[in-house]
């Protein structure tokens, strides 16, 4: 089994910006291509794990989304010559959450902070859940990690820091707090062989 690092989307490797209707609005934050890279080149297995509504709420369909990620995978290429191993996202969300897309609007185990989509990943590829990390900026980030038995890092870009300003509503805390990606790599690759 291989142990994974497993990454938010919007506000870990790409700027949040909402919302991303425009595939050439998506950027990523500065630095962060190298520090996928810096995970490639240890061989740690690399996999995005995203909550995607924008198509359940009726926003925009599944292609586009798909087409944000074929963006953000050659932004990674281009930028520093990353790579990720996977990517999994989750498109659903219920009635009650404001899903509206009757194709998309349902209750799935893959919404964080469920553990759907580790779980698939784990299964599809292999992977050691507890000896893995997951980055994120949000709350249901890092207790998806927990719920799922993976370390669960907070970031400061995106959501992470009014996470930290005191919108922190749920009853677990980050393993690691690291100002950006870069910061929770370093951390990373200091801990991966314990």
């Amino acid at each position: 089994m291989k142990r994974a690092v497993f990454l938010d989307r919007d506000g870990v490797l790409n700027i949040e910006a909402g919302y991303i209707h425009q595939v050439e609005d998506l950027h990523l934050i500065p630095g962060i291509a190298k520090a996928v890279r810096r995970l490639n080149d240890h061989k740690i297995f690399c996999c995005l794990v995203s909550n995607q509504s924008g198509p359940a709420r009726g926003y925009y369909p599944v292609s586009h989304v798909e087409a944000l990620h074929k963006r953000l995978c050659q932004l990674l290429k281009n930028e520093g010559g990353a790579s990720l191993d996977a990517l999994y996202y989750c498109p659903y969300l219920s009635a009650a959450e404001g899903g509206t897309n009757s194709e998309f609007t349902r209750y799935t185990t893959w919404r964080k902070p469920n553990t759907g989509m580790l779980v698939a990943a784990a299964w599809e590829h292999n992977l050691d859940l507890p000896n893995s990390f997951m980055v994120g900026d949000k709350a249901t980030d890092v207790d998806m990690a927990h719920n799922a038995g993976c370390t669960g890092i907070l970031v400061q870009t995106g959501y992470g820091e009014s996470v930290l300003s005191g919108e922190y509503q749920h009853h677990t805390k980050p393993d690691f707090i690291a100002a950006n990606l870069a910061v929770a790599v370093e951390w990373i690759l200091q801990h991966f062989d314990d």
